[in-house]
């Protein structure tokens, strides 16, 4: 059975957030990639009006508030919706922050958002397609779905072994869950293929413009994420679609 992602970050949001250590001065989209200072796919924010999905710590919405948005920040886990609030507090940043699921955006009026961003958390979702739906809803016409998460290609390989060789482990087009711990602490990720998250896109009415597979950062310190094999495959995978018709 598939494990609650939410109480399982419940648990961890403390061990991450202490490790993870993110910017609050710009968005991230992955570990140990480019941020947002060097994709550059989110545009101007000043004024807008910015919606974060699986915030975590806010520390992007936090960067978006910062320049000049209006950011709204939803999250499933109450702890680090916790952590978030006491981080927007030290950071003297207004972050409008919501307790729920990813796709539950009832509070929010239809072609009320400017832009939607999501860093790493699509991962943990079963019903990508259901997300789409209601991100569609609340989308201006023609305004950008930002998001990133786990490579496909990152779940068919097994990294446990740090020293063995790097072994293909699973089909790319097994669709069951992948149970998996940190740090003692059991999670559950959703495998979805590039064509998957594509169709899904384009049935909810996206146009899809941007599609990146960052390379690992040659320089700088490494995340606590860093595996050697980020040099082989791809970690993280950036989508840019727009919202078309109504």
């Amino acid at each position: 059975m598939p494990t609650d992602n939410a109480a399982a970050w419940d648990k961890y949001s403390a061990a991450y957030q202490a490790a993870a250590r993110l910017s609050t001065d710009v968005a991230h989209y992955g570990p140990d990639i480019a941020t947002e200072s060097e994709l550059r796919l989110l545009g101007h924010l000043r004024g807008k009006r910015v919606l974060e999905l699986g915030c975590g710590g806010a520390q992007c919405s936090i960067a978006f508030a910062k320049q000049g948005a209006h950011a709204i920040g939803v999250d499933a886990s109450g702890k680090q919706l916790g952590f978030a609030r006491r981080l927007c507090e030290r950071e003297d940043v207004k972050v409008e922050l919501h307790h729920g699921d990813l796709a539950d955006l009832a509070f929010l009026r239809a072609d009320s958002i400017d832009l939607v961003f999501s860093a790493e958390a699509f991962g943990f979702v079963d019903d990508l397609n259901r997300v789409f739906r209601h991100v569609h809803r609340v989308l201006r016409r023609g305004a950008p779905f930002v998001f990133s998460l786990p490579h496909p290609a990152w779940h068919l390989v097994d990294t446990h072994d740090e020293a063995g060789p790097l072994l293909v482990r699973r089909s790319y087009f097994d669709r069951s869950a992948i149970d998996h711990e940190i740090d003692g602490i059991a999670f559950t990720d959703h495998h979805h293929t590039v064509g998957d998250i594509f169709a899904g896109l384009t049935r909810t009415n996206f146009r899809v413009d941007t599609v990146l597979e960052p390379e690992p950062l040659t320089d700088g310190p490494r995340s606590p994420l860093w595996h050697d094999a980020f040099r082989l495959l791809p970690r993280t995978l950036v989508v840019r679609a727009r919202k078309e018709g109504t």
